[in-house]
């Protein structure tokens, strides 16, 4: 997929998350978008949990890692991809949902870092959150369509 805008649109992110296989294995979904900022949700269920029945860390590090992208996509443009980050695990994660917020907190025209904070919503309670990660993107030169 090409985009060809200096930074991307919500539908166009929308098109882009539903060109991730893994994205949609897990059922991703892009909620905010725009201005050094994105927020990705990801449904909770049996299929994404370890064997003590919370979200296996590998999800919150996937969640991590792609909502830090797309919040640098709002001022890098579409081809970035992430240069690195780390994950602090704060709870285990149960609940309906995932819900990463991801901010830009720094960039230059070629990369920018990125802060994310990942919580577990039920439908009844507060958010409670479970993981925090920091990470860097950076633009590449080249299409990144196949």
């Amino acid at each position: 997929m090409t985009v060809t805008s200096a930074t991307l649109e919500l539908e166009s992110a929308r098109q882009v998350l539903a060109a991730q296989p893994f994205a949609n294995l897990v059922g991703t979904e892009i909620t905010d978008f725009g201005d050094g900022r994105a927020t990705l949700v990801v449904p909770i269920r049996a299929e994404i949990g370890q064997q003590f029945g919370y979200v296996h860390g590998g999800v919150l590090s996937y969640l991590a890692d792609n909502a830090l992208t797309f919040a640098a996509g709002t001022v890098l443009g579409a081809n970035v991809l992430t240069g690195g980050f780390t994950i602090t695990y704060l709870r285990p994660a149960r609940g309906a949902r995932l819900r990463a917020d991801a901010v830009v907190t720094g960039a230059t025209r070629r990369q920018a870092v990125v802060n994310c904070e990942i919580y577990a919503e039920s439908d009844d309670g507060d958010p409670i959150l479970c993981a925090l990660a920091q990470g860097t993107t950076r633009t590449v030169e080249r299409d990144l369509a196949g």
